[in-house]
């Protein structure tokens, strides 16, 4: 499985309590903070939810 390294780029605040409770599931918080994930069907579609506060790469 290919590692994903997930940045979040823009803020939470005002974002919907999905969008919250998923960034809190990546490992997100706060601007700036990156996790590394293993690709998954499960993460994909997280990260489809969440596409326009993160950014994606390859690790």
């Amino acid at each position: 499985m290919a590692k994903l390294r997930i940045t979040q780029i823009k803020s939470q605040i005002g974002q919907s309590q999905r969008h919250r409770g998923t960034l809190r599931a990546l490992g997100l918080g706060r601007i700036g903070h990156t996790r590394e994930h293993e690709e998954s069907p499960v993460l994909a579609g997280m990260l489809r939810k969440v596409r326009h506060l993160v950014k994606i790469e390859n690790a």
